[in-house]
């Protein structure tokens, strides 16, 4: 398994919200485990919001007995949403923090996948595929077919997400389990990456960049020339 990890404030924002973690080895009774957070909130909110939603994540897991993973993923997301809505009641700076959050985690040759919020996980091989569905504003309206894909790019609402971590006592938390061949690789990115680059483009520079390095930092890189409108992160993995 190879893995590349990778955050970057982007060329507008003062702070980075982004957090990542990535482990290929066993963490608790999960096998590997990757995340993507980004963070919202004011001064520093989205910051902090983002770090302690994944640190709580991960040491939930390592202290779970549980034995499936779904309910392990479930488990760890519902405490980690518990804990941070209430450290948001701790302190004013901290009110109103949420974050997003994809979990991913992979047991030979399946891809199990929980996702809160608009930051993404994609399928590549010959093709781009979204797994995930995006918990946000105009997502919702491109699904009842009130607007279109190309106009959700540009929308001036396109930032305002439907599901949070930390902003309520409860989540509600998709999953998305995957078959994995030869040859696939899967991209775990926040919102700074796809509002950057299409989807079309992302899938040319991983099949044409041998390097899964390369191939992480020339995402960065473009997402950056094409505007850096937020703070961008990736996790690129190639599992065989």
């Amino acid at each position: 398994m190879k893995i590349f990890s990778v955050t970057d404030m982007g060329r507008k924002r003062q702070v980075n919200q982004d957090y990542v973690f990535t482990s290929s080895e066993r963490i608790g009774r999960l096998p590997n485990l990757f995340v993507v957070a980004d963070g919202m909130g004011g001064h520093n909110a989205g910051d902090f919001a983002s770090k302690f939603t994944v640190e709580a994540v991960v040491e939930f897991i390592k202290e779970m007995k549980e034995q499936d993973p779904k309910e392990i993923l479930r488990t760890a997301i519902v405490k980690a949403n518990e804990s941070l809505n209430l450290k948001a009641k701790e302190s004013a700076e901290l009110e109103g923090m949420g974050t997003t959050l994809v979990v991913a985690t992979i047991n030979k040759d399946k891809l199990l996948v929980a996702n809160v919020g608009d930051s993404r996980l994609y399928m590549l091989n010959d093709q781009i595929t979204q797994i995930t569905a995006d918990h946000s504003l105009v997502a919702e309206m491109v699904r009842l077919g009130e607007i279109d894909k190309n106009i959700a790019r540009i929308h001036p609402d396109k930032n305002i997400i439907t599901r949070a971590i930390g902003v309520g006592p409860d989540v509600k938390i998709d999953f998305f389990e995957v078959n994995l061949k030869k040859g696939d690789s899967i991209l775990m990115c926040s919102d700074g990456l796809t509002n950057m680059i299409e989807d079309e483009e992302i899938k040319f520079i991983i099949q044409n960049k041998k390097d899964i390095e390369e191939k992480g930092n020339e995402l960065i890189r473009i997402a950056n020339a094409n505007g850096g409108q937020d703070n961008i992160a990736v996790i690129i993995i190639e599992p065989f």
